[in-house]
């Protein structure tokens, strides 16, 4: 038996937001009813990235957000309005911030699987394509260009650099085509460039594979030493264990302490269950869009709360193998979908207030608004093939408290639960995930 205490009038700091994701909702541009506009308003999500969003047609295709789209020939005059292709892209962005959520923009390419590479190559001319970044911003938030004012905050630099080494065959490098210590150059003469244009806006970067590498030593040396602006690093992770996802959190955040960069925030953007990309990919993706993938997905949400993680933000929403949270086909909600709900609920109480379990298996994070509203967000999960039932008691519940269940019967429906002596009983099916609201 396991046991999960809540004490309610015990805060211990804010709910940070740990259910961002990448990409924005669907709307179909035809006259086929298919789409989840609706379901991903719900979601009440504060930030999508919007990595990759040019392998989906729905959201403009190879015609949207990357650079290589935007100002589609580097040979134009970076100043001149009608360089630049914004048309999709601003489709894209505004339909995403109708639905409530702040686009969190990845200046860059996609990731580029194929055997020749566009995107990817080292830009001809790294300042330009700073000044080009730099125009961009302009048209999202002062109006260039027949643009808008939409405030976005933050602005990343590229995506996954250290994805090969120098000498690696050119197929390989699938993120970026040139040397580490040309990524550097870029890195440093585009933040420097964006920070004195915009020294409000949380300019960062670079999307790493992984958050504690010999890359990344490396790179946040060059940056302290060169005094690179650096308002947030944000980095990858792809395990089966939450533990596992979001190990080098406490190591990163000592490495970027240690170097000046206090201030800098850490945003883990891009993470799911990956058994491995090889023999076990297809048994990864069954995965993702079942239950199971629902539990990880929370149970690494809550984690992530109590680390110094101050953003997650899950791939992906975009319809792709990793999208758990909606069909790839209708668009409808799966399993995955139901623990974004659930911690968007905490995260509008605002107040993260004390919860302690004594089993591994079960992950917990409670919040409270200022009005005196409560909720307790759990999950059960291993990554064990049979994982059994367990009893769970939960001590410091008001008897008033409602119980919403995911498991196999229960799609975040209320759910009854038997009180004794003042403590609630639970008994929880493999990878059930629970919200108590009080």
């Amino acid at each position: 038996m396991a046991v999960l205490s809540i004490d309610s009038c015990r805060s211990v700091g804010k709910i940070k937001p740990m259910h961002c994701v990448n990409n924005g909702p669907f709307t179909s541009r035809t006259d086929q009813a298919r789409g989840n506009f609706e379901a991903y308003k719900a979601l009440e999500i504060p930030y999508a990235r919007n990595h990759d969003a040019s392998f989906f047609a729905g959201y403009g295709g190879p015609h949207c957000v990357d650079i290589n789209a935007v100002f589609p020939c580097f040979d134009r005059d970076e100043n001149d309005p009608a360089a630049y292709d914004f048309h999709l892209t601003d489709e894209y962005i505004l339909n995403t911030l109708s639905a409530g959520t702040q686009t969190f923009y990845r200046l860059g390419t996609r990731i580029e699987h194929e055997t020749k590479k566009y995107g990817t190559l080292p830009p001809p001319d790294f300042r330009k394509w700073a000044r080009v970044c730099e125009h961009i911003i302009r048209h999202y938030n002062e109006g260039w260009a027949n643009g808008h004012r939409l405030r976005i905050e933050y602005w990343e630099i590229w995506n996954e650099p250290d994805g090969a080494e120098d000498d690696a065959d050119p197929y390989w490098k699938k993120c970026w085509g040139g040397t580490k210590a040309q990524f550097f150059d870029l890195f440093e003469i585009t933040a420097k460039h964006l920070k004195r244009c915009f020294p409000d806006l949380k300019i960062g970067g670079p999307a790493v594979c992984c958050c504690v590498t010999p890359w990344v030593d490396d790179f946040l040396a060059f940056c302290a030493e060169k005094k690179v602006p650096l308002d947030f690093f944000s980095w990858h992770a792809y395990t089966v264990s939450p533990e596992d996802t979001l190990r080098g959190a406490k190591e990163l955040r000592q490495k970027l302490d240690a170097l000046g960069y206090e201030k800098t925030e850490s945003i883990c953007n891009e993470w799911n269950y990956v058994w491995n990309w090889d023999t076990h990919f297809i048994d990864s993706i069954l995965t993702i869009n079942a239950l199971k993938g629902a539990a990880y997905t929370a149970a690494t949400m809550l984690l992530g709360q109590d680390l110094p993680i101050d953003m997650l933000m899950y791939y992906d929403f975009r319809p792709c193998v990793f999208c758990g949270p909606f069909n790839f086909y209708t668009m409808q909600p799966q399993k995955p979908y139901y623990p974004f709900l659930m911690f968007s609920r905490l995260y509008k109480l605002g107040a993260q207030i004390e919860t302690h379990a004594d089993d591994g298996k079960i992950y917990a994070v409670g919040a409270k608004a200022p009005d005196g509203n409560a909720a307790v967000m759990g999950a059960y999960y291993a990554d064990e093939p049979d994982l059994p039932a367990k009893t769970l008691t939960v001590r410091g519940l008001p008897d008033s408290a409602k119980l919403y269940l995911l498991d196999e019967t229960h799609d975040m429906e209320e759910a009854e639960y038997s009180v004794q002596n003042g403590e609630a009983t639970l008994t929880l099916a493999p990878y059930s995930v629970f919200l108590f609201r009080f």
